[in-house]
């Protein structure tokens, strides 16, 4: 089998076999087939697709390219959530310790933050002696014994996966929906979950900028999942606004712990609620959906999910004391309010613009190299439907770095202008657009 004659074949739109896909993962994968070579390819199926089974073989070709983690040995139902990634995104903080505190199975593997997205991995970091980096066997014991763990994916997870993503990454077919589909689910059925749900965000903090886009790409990964006998189902979420009120690490911790004490922001609440209900029926622990919305919110009303992140914080070495004194994070050292120059009604917030902001001030990475703030970020005062007067605070920025008048006039000009005021009442949709199973 020659790679050029695999190459042809989806050039002129062929469908490949199944021993033509392994042959690809597993001949890159060991650097017996060449870049240029995986580069071509990745332009083909580009432009041609692939089909249903072509994509379930790739898949599965990627997730077995490293380690598979087994996690039989936990009882019950292993559940998983994956968010496509967006600005203020710190669901598995709050969604995770609530299904746990209902009794589900929450293992998960994380990954960190680059660009205008956050990473669960660095925000969990910003708690002191926090770490993210466990051993197998710890891992079990610690999901076995309190129900949760969220931790880095260890090195050598989906090789395949990485080293194509990098590739695709600098020849411009990032953007390939049977490509996207494959690497987001290879990585999730390599962490050994039995159920999955994946927020699949759209809008302009996402990487999807439609809902067609984004229903498109959920149902490719649902039907990966179902084809190899993983219950997968997608909720397709709103991100032309940031979720919630805060952006930043430290910042986002705050708010999850705000939440799980019943002081959440309304969109933030109920993303939490409904993809913690879906949670706990693909567990098997709820008949449907309403009744487990009832046992999410009664898990905040009684406090037992954050019960759950302060063991889970405990567990993995970090000092719980942030959990009962959310107070004791530090601030940054420069906080500094955007006043609203006009009156009305919050239309739209460019959720693009507050992450690369945040980014700007230090609470992201333009490069893997770069070193986040931890108490960088922004807090939101207005959302999309609030009122506005003129004079009010729109939003504060937190930052440590001492910007320049010039870099700190052009932050303020991008942060002002991502704000979209209208005259009259704006109508406010449900954070949820869609359910795909």
């Amino acid at each position: 089998m020659r790679m050029v004659d695999i190459i042809e074949k989806k050039r002129d739109g062929g469908v490949l076999t199944e021993e033509e896909i392994r042959f690809f993962v597993e001949g890159y994968t060991h650097d017996e087939i060449p870049d240029y070579q995986a580069s071509a390819f990745a332009m083909a199926i580009y432009f041609k697709g692939m089909n249903k089974h072509e994509i379930a073989i790739l898949t599965d070709a990627m997730e077995h390219s490293g380690d598979v983690v087994d996690l039989s040995s936990i009882p019950g139902v292993k559940v998983d959530k994956h968010s496509t990634g967006g600005v203020g995104d710190k669901t598995s903080m709050a969604l995770g310790p609530l299904v746990a505190a209902c009794g589900a199975k929450f293992a998960k593997m994380s990954g960190r933050g680059l660009g205008h997205t956050g990473g669960t991995l660095d925000k969990l970091e910003s708690i002191p002696g926090m770490t993210i980096q466990i051993e197998k066997e710890r891992f079990l014991k610690q999901v076995k014994d309190i129900g949760i763990a969220i931790i880095g994916q260890s090195g050598n997870i989906t090789p395949a996966d990485k080293k194509l993503y990098a590739l695709r990454d600098v020849t411009g077919t990032i953007e390939s929906i049977p490509m996207i589909a494959s690497s987001i689910m290879s990585k999730k059925l390599a962490a050994g979950s039995d159920a999955i749900l994946l927020d699949v965000k759209f809008g302009s903090g996402a990487f999807m900028k439609t809902l067609e886009d984004a229903r498109n790409l959920a149902k490719h990964m649902v039907e990966i999942g179902d084809s190899l006998n993983r219950d997968t189902r997608a909720i397709l979420t709103d991100m032309d606004q940031p979720l919630g009120l805060a952006v930043g690490n430290a910042l986002e911790v705050k708010e999850a712990i705000d939440t799980l004490n019943g002081k959440g922001p309304r969109d933030f609440v109920e993303l939490v609620v409904k993809a913690g209900a879906i949670s706990l029926e693909q567990a098997k622990l709820a008949k449907n959906r309403e009744e487990g919305e009832e046992m999410i919110k009664k898990a905040i009303d009684d406090r037992s999910g954050l019960a759950k992140l302060r063991a889970m914080v405990e567990a993995q070495g970090g000092d719980p004391t942030y959990i009962d004194h959310p107070e004791k994070f530090p601030l940054a050292k420069h906080i500094v309010a955007l006043i609203a120059k006009e009156s009305g009604y919050v239309e739209r917030i460019d959720s693009m613009a507050i992450g690369v902001g945040a980014m700007k001030l230090g609470a992201g990475r333009a490069t893997m190299e770069d070193k986040i703030d931890m108490a960088a970020g922004i807090v939101l005062n207005k959302k999309v439907g609030d009122e506005v007067e003129e004079g009010d605070i729109l939003l504060q920025y937190h930052t440590n770095l001492d910007l320049s008048e010039k870099e700190r006039k052009a932050i303020e000009k991008s942060l002002s202008e991502a704000f979209e005021i209208a005259e009259d009442k704006v109508e406010v949709h449900p954070i949820i657009h869609d359910y795909i199973k």
